[in-house]
């Protein structure tokens, strides 16, 4: 299991992880199983970094935030929303054309235009959240996209078979993705309330939909753009029902 877990740090983040063998498969099926961990270790570091930031310098804070965000992540999955965003646009209903833009390594317009207005939605976001209520969000949207990205993987089907994804939820136990992705759950509604939790959930599934939609179901970059949308929905979520006015729910 330190295998597994020390597997989904190597990927998840740009922590220097070294391990003495490849992964067999089953390692890379388990090591989905601790993706909410590592998301609750992104959003602590990112805590850690706003504690000791000062409070007079709020988009300043969010724009460091940010930063240290996809510095964590390597833009993992920024990657796969930019590739979405492409495909969603340029494959025009074909699947196998989609397929095809989803492997192309290069970014479009429409892929640079989501990927920033995402970012800003972001930094507007934690720009807004007041001091109480910030450190529940930085734990709070990482641990829910990424459980959200253990149970898509073990239900969602696979939209390209040899893929990242593919290769991970051939060996995704489904008993351990089910009760990881309660715990996570559980743990994002303890501290960011129903609202958060409901606003990860309905917009993964909105991705799900779209992908089987469009693929068929969900490859790796489907999983990352999925990850990036539930964060930013969470944030949103969360910096509105700070605002002056009536709570959400």
């Amino acid at each position: 299991m330190r295998r597994a877990a020390l597997l989904a740090l190597q990927f998840l983040t740009r922590i220097p992880v070294r391990l003495k063998t490849p992964p067999e498969a089953h390692e890379l099926g388990r090591s989905v199983l601790f993706y909410p961990l590592v998301g609750l270790f992104i959003g602590s570091l990112l805590l850690a970094l706003q504690q000791i930031l000062p409070a007079t310098t709020p988009l300043l804070n969010a724009a460091l935030l940010i930063a240290a965000w996809i510095a964590l992540t390597g833009a993992l999955h920024l990657d796969g929303l930019a590739d979405c965003a492409d495909a969603w646009i340029g494959a025009h209903g074909d699947p196998e054309r989609a397929l095809r833009i989803l492997k192309d390594p290069c970014s479009g317009p429409v892929a640079v235009a989501t990927v920033s207005s995402l970012l800003l939605t972001k930094f507007a976001a934690l720009a807004s959240l007041p001091i109480s209520t910030m450190s529940h969000a930085l734990l709070a949207a990482p641990v829910a996209a990424r459980a959200l990205l253990v149970a898509a993987l073990r239900l969602a089907p696979q939209a390209r078979a040899g893929g990242l994804s593919a290769e991970r939820a051939a060996s995704l136990p489904t008993g351990g993705a089910l009760i990881v992705t309660a715990l996570a759950g559980g743990f994002v509604l303890w501290i960011a309330g129903i609202s958060a939790l409901l606003a990860a959930l309905i917009t993964a599934l909105i991705v799900v939909a779209a992908a089987r939609r469009l693929l068929g179901g969900i490859t790796g970059d489907v999983a990352g753009a999925l990850c990036e949308l539930s964060e930013t929905a969470v944030l949103i979520v969360l910096a509105l029902a700070a605002a002056p006015g009536e709570p959400l729910i």
